[in-house]
């Protein structure tokens, strides 16, 4: 509610503290959207190191944004070392579960000669 202001006065912050709160219980779907404030800096500074911290929680408890987020950091070498076997592996785990956006990024690598098709 706080995040997109639906009802009440949009508060980036607040937003931050409430998904922080569920994404210490185990909530993955608070987790990836934690993970997802840290990368982008809202609600909290930007920290490329946090963001993987709470997409890798929430891409082990199988949700498919968070494992192709893990992806594209891997592939990018944000908040970790760039390591294209690993941004394979998050992307193949999103992919599995119907994520296009992994998908393509699979198939972009294969036309590179980046990754064989199997």
């Amino acid at each position: 509610m706080y995040y997109n202001g639906r009802g009440i006065h949009r508060d980036e912050s607040q937003a931050f503290q409430w998904w922080h709160k569920a994404a210490d219980q185990g909530n993955a779907e608070a987790q990836q959207y934690l993970g997802f404030m840290y990368a982008q800096g809202k609600g909290a500074p930007e920290d490329a190191g946090q963001a993987v911290h709470w997409w890798r929680k929430a891409a082990e408890h199988g949700n498919s944004e968070a494992q192709y987020n893990m992806g594209v950091m891997y592939f990018q070498g944000r908040g970790v070392p760039q390591d294209n076997a690993q941004a394979v592996f998050w992307w193949r785990k999103a992919a599995e579960q119907g994520d296009s956006d992994a998908k393509r990024h699979l198939e972009d690598m294969v036309a590179k000669g980046l990754l064989d098709k199997t």
